[in-house]
């Protein structure tokens, strides 16, 4: 057996990769399930989520046990041989949390192979939807966590960040205030990763150290739970919490339910599930501290590997641990990523091809037109209600608001990246949006240095299937590999933008314009 399984379980899809490592390492499968084309009238999503109004954003728990099920039996349905995946790891949307009652165990461990995954596990929700990363409703719980932990800095610095909206604790905290008896029958707190991860094993398994450290939660240095946080957070958390597990170490072997029904070897191996940010670093081959990259997704996330813990005393940018149990991970989010590009290209009618043709036919620089695009409220910078704001921009002109949505991302990418303290020799980019070479050529020029695009776009996936890939090895030592040999035959750039002298020289004296214009929109 030479194949190992990534899934991703992201916002708006759920997704598999297959690598084949027997003689010339290559990606053999990608298959994906999109939430709305599946489960839109079933669970009332929209972009695989429920806006439950107030800044809540929630999606139904439910919905990811179907995907996982129909994912699956595509795959089988496909002809691909599941019986030669010699182990599987995974992804999901970070600090989306998972409310289980004490059924919960029980149900996993008696999964009947003729029945679906959802017939079975219906019940075993004390909370009937999750709320994610998109969730910005508690900012009064954050304030409150951040005063139980002695303060925004100290809870900073066990933390590595302070206390964000949208990450786990403080929605923790929210659904133990507002529905005390709900959270009084819930047995078990996972995440969306751990969530999956015991689907496939049949059993609840513990959080890994690289999505733990995006709940507010983890001792970032320790790389277990921190006392005071939990204390901080909400009674008796502790209890409602596996302990942290090591990302490079297996959990077990798949559940008989997926062997039966799908055709797995029953040897099958389980490694820990991460978050898709910290998947994402392995998949782009971030493993060496200074390597940066740029993923374009539903929100735009700017990464690089470290080999220490630096922090964002702003509070703008999180630090998680890299699950390769080595390293860690500084990360910036900005929301309006293909939010904000996709209302753009909407709002002039275009299509991608014209998007893209729209960038061509404008120079760097747009003329001093600048745009702060926030179509949705912003988390860098803070911008807590959204508003476009435009300057020296018509707002008839079609050409020029594309290329300024995109310059003002690659902007605000340079800008608020500072903190880091690692300097951008190069970017790799993914996401969907890499796919387009002229927002690529932007971002070359902002950050003055190439830009790689790769096989894929899908980094999470392939960051999960060569953790399995690499677990897998270190437990038979029969080949012991470090991660550079891991992910070098499947980070090779597909696509190189060069910068163009000119051009990086434009956007250097603009980003003065850019911070301006900044400081003084969210000053106001």
């Amino acid at each position: 057996m030479s194949k190992y399984l990534g899934i991703d379980a992201s916002t708006q899809s759920m997704t598999a990769l297959i690598i084949d490592v027997e003689e010339s390492p290559c990606i053999a499968v990608e298959e994906s399930v999109i939430f709305d084309d599946h489960f839109r009238d079933r669970y009332g999503v929209e972009n695989g989520a429920l806006d439950l109004g107030g800044g809540q954003v929630h999606s139904p728990p439910l919905m990811w046990v179907e995907a996982l099920d129909l994912l699956l039996a595509n795959l089988r349905d496909n002809g691909h041989d599941l019986a030669r995946l010699r182990a599987i790891a995974g992804s999901g949307q970070q600090h989306g949390t998972v409310y289980l009652n004490q059924s919960a165990g029980p149900a996993l461990a008696r999964l009947d192979p003729s029945r679906s995954l959802a017939d079975q596990l219906a019940g075993v929700f004390s909370r009937p939807t999750s709320p994610i990363w998109m969730d910005t409703s508690t900012t009064a719980e954050c304030r409150q966590i951040e005063a139980a932990a002695g303060g925004r800095l100290p809870l900073l610095k066990l933390t590595g960040n302070t206390a964000f909206e949208r990450f786990s604790g403080p929605q923790i905290r929210k659904f133990s205030q507002s529905d005390p008896e709900g959270y009084s029958r819930t047995d078990n707190i996972g995440l969306v990763s751990s969530f999956v991860a015991s689907l496939l094993a049949g059993r609840l398994v513990p959080v890994d150290a690289g999505d733990g450290s995006g709940t507010n939660l983890l001792d970032i240095r320790r790389r277990q739970w921190a006392p005071e946080a939990l204390q901080a957070t909400a009674p008796e958390l502790a209890r409602r919490l596996l302990p942290v597990t090591p990302s490079t170490r297996a959990i077990g072997e798949i559940s008989t339910y997926f062997a039966q029904r799908y055709g797995f070897s029953p040897t099958c191996r389980i490694f820990p599930f991460s978050g898709d940010n910290p998947c994402s670093l392995i998949g782009l081959g971030l493993v060496e501290p200074g390597s940066v990259a740029l993923s374009l997704g539903t929100s735009d996330t700017l990464f690089a590997c470290m080999d220490q813990v630096r922090v964002s005393d702003s509070g703008e940018g999180a630090v998680f641990c890299s699950p390769d149990d080595i390293n860690y991970m500084a990360l910036i989010c900005f929301l309006n990523g293909s939010l904000a590009r996709e209302a753009v290209r909407d709002q002039y009618g275009l299509d991608w091809e014209q998007f893209a043709q729209a960038l061509r036919d404008t120079p760097p620089g747009n003329g001093g037109a600048l745009m702060l695009p926030y179509f949705a409220a912003e988390i860098v910078p803070h911008v807590p209600q959204p508003g476009v704001v435009r300057q020296n921009l018509d707002a008839a002109d079609a050409n020029a608001n594309v290329r300024a949505v995109i310059e003002a991302q690659a902007l605000s990418s340079r800008l608020h990246s500072a903190w880091m303290d690692v300097p951008v020799t190069s970017l790799s980019v993914t996401g969907g949006a890499s796919a387009n070479e002229e927002i690529l050529r932007v971002y070359a020029n902002v950050h003055g240095c190439p830009a790689h695009r790769f096989q894929t776009t899908n980094s999470a996936a392939l960051g999960a299937a060569l953790r399995a890939w690499h677990g897998c090895a270190g437990e038979s030592g029969e080949k012991p590999m470090g991660w550079p040999e891991t992910v070098e035959p499947f980070t090779r750039p597909q696509t190189t933008i060069q910068p163009d002298p000119a051009g990086s020289g434009v956007y250097s004296r603009m980003l003065a314009a850019y911070e301006s214009l900044e400081r003084r929109a969210t000053a106001g």
